[in-house]
């Protein structure tokens, strides 16, 4: 899809109220500030597997629970993980989630999926941040270049593979990532680190927190990164490089006994480039050009919890968001209110409730250029929702049943029901058994009703023209699913799930009849976006992890995927659809990671993926092996070696056909990093 505006000529006006110098002036004040020591971090490599099982996740029913009794496919990211992933960026975190797909587009831009349906626009997976949902109603999907949490303020990851609409709503068809940010109490003190290698040239953040009396801690911190271009598939310039300023804070309080107030916000300012195709008429070509995007954006965020007792408690949150992207794919300006409240309270003593209702108001603002445009250019739309969710004890510490469901009036479609009903039997405190059944809907975006896209440029001359539909429905999983988790020994625990999706009303790609435009003569060859396919898809996914013994800790997974789609049998799709969307999905993805404590200043990470070829775009299947060495200086200082993707010196891992910008090839890259907390 040819959807690039030139940021150059249309810069929206977007207020540059976030500059370098304000963000550098914000770290001058909080290096200057007097430092309260910071105390080390927790260690997960100091807690039994056991504990480990225990883990509290909220996600699944935006509740605390036990890992080990939650009736739901989920991987925890913890700070350990992160540590020793050598990552700067949460997509390379995500990596190593089984049933996850993570594939780089270029050196700015990701595809990532859960369970199939991977595309840059992968519009079947949720991400929140915070509770702040970052899918974008335009395209659909996430814009991860924009998504610069500092890794060291993330206190987990939560990554739910498999339907999570009956709480978080539309699009968390295929799973939902939530990312959790620390505490500001658990931040005391200051941070400093920074690096640089050959792909990730210069990166650094900056951090301080502390007490500010009246039961209130605080945070601020800027980060920075600046990352080199990628090669393009010929081997030439990607123009694909990228920098980013990022400023953000967070404010926790608690006003009485009974409450809590959270109160947080981010800046940010950058850009990135891109090759893109530019298709013209006189003479007809399609030629490859580079286009430079200015982002900017900033939210807020404050979220109330009051605690009437230890049986019933509320909670309320409000946001705003607002950003602005110039391009290379569209030029679009955002404004997002949404509030939400919810009430979880025990009910008996079998019972365990959450019921909340939302609210949500999206505006954006378009600008087209001769590659593409939306039509209207300017839209707004109003989303309301409420959830309710039981969880019913049917026998105390062994068997409990959840059912719930979400009703929502979206944007474009109207009311969508999405119940769920889920069973936990945990049999001894080593092993639980789980099954699901449940509804989720996909909703169409912007994108999928207002597009009007130039695919190419032909000879006569005549042009390839992609269309919207007005009439988008929204598309629809049935979901079944069984897990199995398990402690079999002290030092390993195993994660087992096996799920059968069924989709109807999936989006499609329909050839219409041609037009002829008289002035100046042009023919047409129109498609349109329609709901005309549907399928299955079914799969495994493992994951085990071994304490090996005091120093030495290995985990493992594994997913195998199987897609089946096809077209209605009375439809005019095009074929290449099906085989495009399945084509982009690997059947065989594996993982194997090491952490190594070789003395007590040193320690050795290594991680080894493994991706299954791509048959639609032509991709091999590819391994990467990313280590990092890291030595411990002094109880509050690191230095970190770290290599990525070592085996080849650069390759490509994704090419959709309707991606917005050309792919690039993952370069193999090597950095230092040095940590500093005082």
């Amino acid at each position: 899809m040819k959807l690039q505006p030139d940021a150059k000529r249309h810069a929206l006006d977007w207020g540059r109220w976030l500059r370098m110098r304000g963000l550098l002036g914000l770290a001058i004040v909080v290096l200057a500030s007097p430092a309260r020591p910071q105390g080390k971090p927790v260690d997960l490599t100091d807690r039994s597997l056991e504990d480990l099982m225990n883990i509290e996740v909220t996600s699944v029913s935006k509740k605390e629970q036990k890992l080990s009794q939650v009736a739901a496919a989920v991987f925890v990211i913890t700070q350990e993980d992160i540590r020793h992933s050598g990552a700067t960026k949460i997509p390379d975190l995500l990596r190593m989630v089984p049933g996850l797909d993570v594939a780089q587009i270029n050196a700015n831009t990701w595809a990532i999926s859960a369970r199939g349906f991977n595309l840059q626009f992968a519009n079947k997976l949720l991400v929140l941040i915070d509770g702040r949902a970052v899918y974008s109603p335009l395209f659909g999907g996430v814009n991860w270049d924009v998504r610069d949490v500092p890794l060291e303020d993330i206190d987990r990851i939560e990554v739910i593979r498999g339907p999570g609409g009956a709480l978080w709503g539309a699009n968390a068809v295929n799973g939902v990532i939530n990312i959790i940010t620390k505490k500001a109490a658990d931040t005391h003190g200051g941070l400093v680190d920074g690096g640089g290698g050959n792909v990730e040239q210069g990166f650094g953040t900056v951090r301080y927190g502390g007490d500010a009396g009246g039961k209130t801690d605080y945070r601020v911190f800027a980060k920075y990164l600046n990352d080199d271009h990628f090669p393009d598939l010929n081997g030439q310039n990607g123009d694909d490089g990228w920098h980013l300023l990022h400023g953000g804070f967070r404010v926790d309080s608690s006003p009485s006994a009974k409450d809590t107030l959270t109160t947080q916000g981010d800046l940010y300012t950058g850009s990135e480039g891109a090759n893109v195709v530019h298709s013209s008429f006189n003479p007809p070509d399609n030629t490859v050009v580079d286009r430079l995007a200015e982002l900017s954006g900033g939210n807020i965020l404050s979220r109330w919890h009051h605690t009437f007792s230890d049986r019933s408690d509320t909670t309320l949150q409000v946001y705003f968001d607002r950003y602005a992207r110039s391009g290379p794919d569209a030029h679009e300006v955002r404004n997002t209110f949404d509030l939400d409240f919810q009430h979880h309270f025990a009910w008996g003593s079998r019972q365990d409730l959450i019921w909340g209702l939302g609210y949500r108001r999206t505006s954006d603002q378009t600008v087209g250029t001769i590659d593409g445009t939306f039509a209207p250019p300017d839209k707004a739309g109003d989303l309301f929702s409420s959830f309710i969710q039981d969880q019913i004890t049917l026998k105390p510490d062994r068997v409990f049943l959840t059912v719930g469901t979400k009703l929502e009036n979206s944007y474009f479609i109207g009311f969508d029901l999405e119940p769920t009903i889920r069973v936990a039997w945990t049999p001894s405190g080593h092993h639980t058994f789980w099954a699901a059944v449940s509804r989720a809907s996909r909703t169409p975006t912007r994108r999928d009703e207002g597009l009007v896209a130039v695919l190419a440029a032909l000879p006569g001359p005549a042009e390839v023209l992609l269309l919207g539909n007005t009439t988008a429905k929204s598309e629809h999983v049935i979901a079944y699913e069984v897990g199995y988790r398990t402690q079999p020994f002290d030092r390993l625990s195993i994660d087992a799930t096996v799920f059968f999706n069924s989709y109807d009303n999936l989006q499609s790609v329909d050839v219409l009849s041609d037009v002829v435009q008289s002035n100046p003569p042009l023919l047409i060859h129109r498609e349109s976006f329609d709901n005309e396919l549907h399928g299955t898809t079914g799969g495994i996914e493992i994951a085990a992890k071994w304490k090996v013994n005091g120093r030495w800790t290995v985990s493992s997974g594994y997913s195998f995927l199987q897609m089946h789609l096809h077209g209605d049998p009375t439809d005019s799709v095009d074929t290449a659809s099906v085989a495009d969307i399945q084509g982009t999905n690997p059947v065989h993805q594996a993982q194997l990671r090491s952490h190594l404590e070789l003395s007590r200043a040193l320690s050795w990470d290594a991680a080894v993926y493994f991706v299954g070829p791509l048959p639609a775009p032509l991709i091999a299947s590819h391994t990467r092996v990313d280590t990092q060495l890291t030595w411990r200086i002094a109880e509050s200082t690191n230095l970190s070696l770290v290599g990525q993707d070592l085996l080849r010196d650069h390759h490509a891992e994704f090419n959709d056909p309707l991606q917005s910008v050309n792919s690039s090839q993952v370069k193999r890259s090597a950095y230092a990093k040095f940590t500093w907390r005082f």
